[in-house]
């Protein structure tokens, strides 16, 4: 818990959250369950991570990059096997989410990563739909899926796996797609055939750049992609016009401050560019990313970056709504949380 005297109202806030990994919200605990479950043996290694859960949570505050961390992702994700494993990873996030305050989820995921490992994919999405349903039945979430490409495969695996999940990305089961892995050496432009096609279908596009990748990564992304928001996003402050046009667009940014640290793409939240984003009209939210790996769910976001910038509740409710109006759910569902932000604004107006 921040000590700011926000801390009450943060909490409060109704939160939207548009950057969060399902799989990256597996718990070491929940992981070694799973793994004896399902009889999955989990790799011995020379730091001997994987002893217990608690020296694989100590290991994971020593990433050293996002592919240092991949690796610990992936072999997580091998200890996901049937639907129930997917319905009970998504319930624990949503669950988790309820406490902090998030009122709209659009939770990312990576068919890939399970269907190159024998998984079948409609065994990932029920088991995943099934626990949105919940969400939006018994805790009042709503949500959104968005299926992931992951860029470490060759472009052609892309092909098969929006193939395989045209059908539902039509018909609204699925909500977009998006970009994401390793970075580096992987430019935008690579996947620009899937993502023009997912745009002539109506499909709703997103992307992970200008993480660890520079700032013409973002510029490819809206140009070759032609994505409605960007995830990640913080070598945006690099190009000052391309900030301008994402403002004047008003392009979603979707940050996750405590994963920039953790990644070491900054050694701090306060040198992210989050006041030149909020000074600039640039749009964006806080996330949350892969909260099992980066020590820190959507509140403990929120107060990391009031520790850093120690911004007013003006500015919050700013921040806030760009973040509601930067949704993918309906305008009935925008205008219902924009009015339980203005009703929070009020009962913490005296702060």
């Amino acid at each position: 818990m921040c000590k700011s005297p926000l801390h009450p109202f943060l909490h409060a806030l109704p939160k939207c959250e548009h950057h969060m990994h399902l799989e990256g919200s597996l718990s070491p605990d929940l992981l070694f369950t799973l793994a004896s479950r399902n009889e999955i043996a989990l790799p011995a290694s020379a730091d001997s991570a994987f002893t217990s859960p608690e020296t694989l949570l100590d290991r994971y505050t020593r990433f050293t990059s996002l592919d240092d961390f991949l690796n610990y992702y992936y072999i997580g994700m091998s200890c996901l096997i049937h639907e129930a494993d997917f319905e009970q990873l998504a319930w624990d996030y949503f669950i988790r989410a309820k406490s902090d305050g998030v009122v709209h989820a659009e939770v990312f995921f990576d068919p890939q990563a399970h269907t190159g490992r024998g998984v079948e994919y409609e065994t990932v999405v029920n088991g995943f739909e099934k626990a949105c349903q919940r969400a939006e039945q018994e805790l009042a979430i709503t949500t959104k899926l968005i299926m992931c490409f992951v860029r470490h495969l060759p472009v052609e695996h892309t092909n098969g796996a929006y193939a395989q999940a045209e059908s539902h990305l039509v018909s609204g089961r699925l909500a977009g797609i998006g970009l994401d892995s390793t970075e580096k050496g992987n430019p935008p432009r690579m996947w620009q055939e899937v993502y023009r096609k997912a745009k002539s279908q109506g499909i709703r596009r997103t992307a992970h750049v200008g993480e660890e990748g520079p700032v013409e990564y973002i510029r490819e992304a809206l140009t070759h992609l032609d994505v409605e928001r960007v995830d990640h996003g913080i070598r945006l402050a690099d190009d000052e016009e391309l900030m301008r046009e994402v403002a004047e667009r008003k392009i979603l940014i979707t940050m996750c401050p405590l994963s920039n640290v953790r990644l070491r793409c900054v050694k701090e939240v306060g040198e992210l560019p989050i006041r030149t984003f909020l000074d600039s009209g640039v749009n964006f939210s806080i996330n949350s990313d892969d909260p099992a790996y980066f020590g820190g769910y959507i509140l403990d976001n929120y107060c990391a970056v009031q520790e850093a910038f120690g911004f007013t509740m003006k500015e919050w409710e700013a921040i806030t709504k760009a973040s509601v109006n930067g949704s993918w759910c309906d305008d009935s569902r925008k205008d219902t949380i924009l009015k339980e932000v203005d009703a929070t604004i009020m009962k913490f107006g005296n702060v």
